[in-house]
């Protein structure tokens, strides 16, 4: 159910307010002040505030200001007993969702809630739409390391070449292949990606291939694969040091001929795909131990892209910290907290083995876990 704050520093409004919401099943917080609201929301989400504004110290158009100023985007309903049409103008260029005259009215009150809380769920999925669609592909830091990959992506990107991009687990190498992808010919076509590490060995052929109805016991029906559903875009294949020696053949052949054969099917379709290829494996050492083919190696090796590990560019640790926090908190509908600058520090002398992946994690946790501004004590305690 919707977290609501409600801010007055009349208890009896407050109490009122939180009785009728939490009768309706809304889970309601409670601050006397502003102050103590921004306290409560820098470490808290909420759906929806209700805000007084004529309130000591801090009033409600000046929180709204505050609120602007530090991209907290919760819908926002502004109440006062001093209301007029002036008043209720300036809430709402501010950005305020309503306004609400006291004594309050009740039906008001919950037709308000129930309108602000569609239009956040509205808001929250065009949100999570936009991240879905771009945030992957956005590649963060300065240092000469990730310049160097930087450069080789808008090389290669307007070309055909097949590109083995490699890396650690973490280091980022998904957001090498779809920036490649969107800098490409390719770029209005299909980005389809398949995880040959997830997928098991029995199904890895129909995945990438599709099959036919009866092709085996549990084909109730044809599938359409990954090549065919990538036809003139990219197919990127992550973790491909993970696929089956028969899958291998398999796409020897389709990168030879560029054709490929449905599971349980005689008949040949052309397709006309870009592959990209990642892995965290040694290829070379895995060829030696006879669990890749030499010749698919050579042929996805066009173009190889190594991704540093996080280790090797550290300078761009702040970077990715600032990233992240903008990130997070917008996710979260938090305030932008800060990183104390010995906290930074004490980030970029420890060692990632998770890279960039494990860095978002340990941001993520001290946001959620720490109490305003970031500190040394907090890294060490939560990190």
């Amino acid at each position: 159910m919707a977290k609501i704050l409600v801010i007055d520093d009349e208890r009896a409004i407050r109490n009122t307010v939180k009785d009728v919401l939490e009768f309706e099943g809304y889970t309601v917080s409670l601050a006397e002040s502003a102050k103590v609201a921004i306290d409560i929301l820098a470490s808290k989400h909420f759906d929806l505030i209700y805000s007084d504004i004529k309130m000591p110290d801090m009033d409600g158009i000046e929180l709204l200001d505050y609120f602007n100023e530090n991209e907290i985007d919760t819908p926002t309903v502004m109440i006062s007993g001093h209301g007029n049409i002036e008043t209720a103008v300036t809430c709402i260029k501010k950005g305020a969702f309503d306004f609400i005259e006291k004594p309050i009215d009740l039906n008001r009150l919950l037709i308000t809630t129930k309108n602000a809380l569609d239009k956040q769920t509205l808001v929250k999925e065009t949100r999570r739409l936009r991240q879905k669609v771009s945030n992957q592909a956005i590649m963060i830091g300065e240092s000469v390391a990730i310049q160097q990959v930087r450069d080789m992506i808008d090389k290669v990107a307007p070309t055909e070449a097949r590109v083995l991009i490699t890396g650690e687990n973490g280091t980022g190498k998904e957001v090498v292949a779809r920036l490649i992808h969107e800098k490409s010919n390719r770029q209005d076509k299909p980005l389809v990606e398949v995880n040959c590490a997830a997928i098991p060995s029995e199904l890895i052929e129909s995945e990438l291939f599709g099959h036919e109805k009866g092709a085996f016991t549990s084909a109730i029906k044809q599938r359409i694969g990954k090549f065919e559903q990538a036809d003139g875009g990219t197919l990127f294949l992550d973790e491909i040091g993970d696929m089956s020696l028969a899958a291998q053949t398999k796409v020897l052949r389709a990168l030879q001929e560029n054709e490929i054969t449905r599971v349980g099917a005689d008949k040949t379709i052309k397709v006309n795909v870009r592959v990209l290829a990642a892995t965290n494996k040694n290829l070379k050492e895995e060829i030696e131990k006879g669990n890749f083919r030499e010749d698919l190696y050579h042929r996805l090796n066009v173009i190889p892209i190594a991704v540093p590990r996080l280790d090797d560019r550290k300078d761009d640790i702040p970077l990715l910290i600032d990233y992240f926090l903008t990130q997070i908190c917008s996710e979260q509908g938090l305030a932008k907290k800060e990183f104390a600058k010995d906290a930074i520090e004490e980030l970029q002398n420890r060692t990632w083995r998770g890279n960039v992946r494990e860095l978002r994690n340990v941001v993520e946790r001290l946001i959620i876990l720490s109490s305003g501004k970031i500190t040394l004590d907090d890294v060490k305690q939560y990190a």
